[in-house]
């Protein structure tokens, strides 16, 4: 969070703080997710915005310590699934309409999209239904079995 604090001060855009960190915009955009960085990266970040690299290095390691509250940790799952249900219904509204637009072209003879449409359709609307919470086949408590399943074979 914190680089894209300061890469949004300083009025960069990703491509910019790649171009300047020598970094790729790739690497940029997983660390700005809050995925973990290296402290070869870190390093190039903190030469850019010219702070300490300290200062970046607690700041990654915010989102892989397992001292993180349960709360936060739901809070930005919860988010980044909101965020991912958002992109999949932009993608599905520009796929769609490329089809549409295909098919137009192509003739109506025969309208094909529709069956595209309405397959992905059902797609877009359960994984909708799953993130806001509507319906929950893996919930909780299937979370919960699957965790100490794990943990029970690791132990034996």
């Amino acid at each position: 969070m914190l680089i894209r604090k300061l890469r949004i001060e300083k009025g960069w855009s990703q491509e910019t703080l790649a171009d300047i960190s020598g970094l790729s915009v790739r690497t940029i955009q997983r660390i700005e997710r809050g995925g973990n960085a290296s402290l070869e990266s870190l390093g190039a970040l903190a030469a850019a915005f010219e702070v300490d690299i300290a200062t970046l290095a607690k700041e990654a390691g915010m989102y892989t310590q397992k001292d993180l509250p349960e709360d936060e940790r739901e809070t930005i799952e919860y988010v980044r699934d909101i965020k991912g249900f958002y992109s999949h219904v932009a993608i599905y509204v520009v796929a769609t309409a490329a089809m549409a637009a295909t098919n137009l072209y192509m003739g109506l003879d025969y309208i094909w999209f529709i069956w595209p449409m309405l397959g992905w359709g059902m797609g877009v609307i359960s994984h909708g239904l799953v993130v806001f919470e509507v319906i929950s086949p893996f919930g909780i408590e299937w979370e919960r079995r699957q965790i100490k399943k794990r943990m029970d074979m690791f132990r034996t």
